[in-house]
């Protein structure tokens, strides 16, 4: 069966060859067929898992069919099939900018993701980069639901990665997103998510997600369960209360999130090594045992309400 594909393909070889050539009674090249020969040799050859000479075949049909753009795609596909995914990505991403020129951006950021996640299992900082790019494409032709759960993507491989200042801002852009297109539940999830990057990171801090805003003006997330799982966490958190945290990261609410948030969550360690509240609690009885009076406890000033 293989050779018999292969026999035929290079008959249709043979055939666009002749297509192109001139003689006294042509005077032109016959592109289009040429290039319909190349097509058809191409999928004899894909079919007798020939996939180098079907790469080669379907660049040819792309050469001579310019307006073909998805043969150079095809050929990125052929690329994958040998296991070669810099090269099918290389492909793809030049397929990809010949539909933006053509005028055909969704095909475009389509392509762009099937290629994240082709890539995704090898090089995760390429996924991510084919992922924000396809996210911006939707974005462009206002396609934000596309856009958003792209970018959701992007974010999650980012924290898989550790790059979690990036995440925090391309969860920040997601948020805004999803409240665009009024999908506040998926705004409440976000924000948990956030709240955790930023445990982690770089703001190290109830006040610090206090002033950057991310929970406000969010409808009804004010006494939701997720914003009463979030004020609790970030309490524990500024109090270096290890037993609060750990108790919130590991309720259902957070435990059956995306697994690399999942992870997260049950890593986060507060401050200093945690113990605030223990360490008080062991000292007013030494206080007391002394005859003098035990020092009244500050006030805390978180007063909840991240909205």
């Amino acid at each position: 069966m293989a050779a018999q594909k292969i026999n035929e393909a290079h008959e249709h070889i043979a055939k666009a060859e002749k297509c192109l050539k001139t003689s006294l009674t042509k005077w032109k090249p016959d592109f289009d067929s040429a290039a319909s020969e190349y097509a058809k040799a191409a999928v004899c050859f894909k079919n007798a898992k020939q996939y180098e000479q079907a790469k080669d075949a379907y660049l040819k049909e792309a050469e001579y069919h310019t307006e073909n753009k998805t043969a150079i795609e095809q050929a990125g596909m052929m690329m994958k099939e040998q296991k070669k995914m810099p090269e099918a990505i290389q492909y793809i991403e030049k397929a990809c900018m010949m539909y933006m020129e053509n005028g055909t951006p969704d095909t475009a950021a389509m392509a762009l993701d099937r290629a994240g996640k082709l890539i995704e299992p090898i090089n995760l900082e390429k996924a991510v980069d084919l992922y924000q790019k396809a996210a911006g494409v939707f974005e462009n032709e206002d396609r934000l639901r596309q856009a958003v759960e792209l970018l959701g993507k992007a974010s999650r491989l980012l924290v898989r990665l550790k790059r979690l200042d990036e995440a925090a801002v391309a969860l920040q852009k997601e948020k805004n997103m999803y409240k665009e297109i009024e999908n506040f539940p998926m705004c409440f999830k976000v924000a948990q998510l956030f709240v955790f990057i930023s445990c982690t990171s770089f703001l190290h801090s109830l006040s610090a997600v206090q002033q950057s805003g991310f929970h406000c003006s969010l409808p009804g997330y004010s006494g939701s369960e997720d914003c009463v799982a979030m004020e609790t966490l970030l309490q524990g958190y500024d109090e270096q209360d290890e037993d609060q945290v750990y108790r919130v990261c590991n309720s259902p609410l957070l435990k059956y999130m995306d697994n690399d948030y999942a992870k997260l969550a049950i890593s986060l360690r507060v401050p200093g090594g945690g113990g605030g509240k223990k360490k008080k609690a062991a000292a007013a009885p030494q206080d007391g045992a002394s005859g003098a009076p035990a020092p009244e406890e500050e006030e805390d000033d978180y007063e909840g309400g991240l909205c």
